[in-house]
């Protein structure tokens, strides 16, 4: 009888560990959220101002242009400024290089630092564990151009130079 007792309670215990160790982002509220400018005609889901689904159409999910050259006169040569290092703490990332050739990283967390380096070329994949440390940098003679995916819809961003050494204290 003891033995049935303790066994039933450590199924318990077990199951209720489980439950609470399961983590992931919310559920949308609905299907979509186009980002708009102005609050008017809006809706407000998990915190940030949507277009009125019943307003939507189209035109909102497309966009014409990924085949001309951006801007990358600035500081870290990309359209994009997320190539120095940089972390997502909510999300996994997903890079696919388009055209050129990239050098991606990232670095494991404590106690080894171990960092994972690879040259990527068109038609190359590389995934970066949510939360890492990690960075994409053009090696290439040519530009390069890679579309990124993350797997929350608020994966956040801490560029680590920016935070390091442009924080003050208060």
């Amino acid at each position: 009888m003891k033995k049935g007792v303790s066994f039933l309670v450590t199924v318990a215990l077990m199951a209720l560990a489980s439950s609470l160790a399961s983590a992931s982002d919310p559920s949308p509220l609905q299907d979509t959220c186009v980002a708009i400018a102005e609050p008017e005609n809006v809706v407000f889901v998990n915190g940030k101002f949507c277009k009125n689904p019943n307003l939507t159409k189209a035109e909102d999910f497309f966009y014409s242009g990924l085949d001309k050259p951006g801007n990358i006169s600035n500081p870290v040569g990309s359209e994009v400024t997320q190539n120095p290092p940089h972390t997502h703490p909510r999300a996994t990332e997903i890079l696919t290089v388009l055209e050129g050739t990239l050098l991606v990283s990232f670095v494991m967390s404590n106690p080894e630092n171990r960092l994972f380096t690879k040259v990527l070329n068109k038609g190359d994949v590389f995934v970066f564990p949510i939360g890492l440390i990690h960075f994409q940098f053009n090696i290439g003679h040519t530009n390069a151009v890679a579309i990124a995916g993350l797997s929350s819809q608020n994966p956040g961003v801490i560029t680590i130079a920016n935070t390091v050494f442009g924080s003050y204290r208060h």
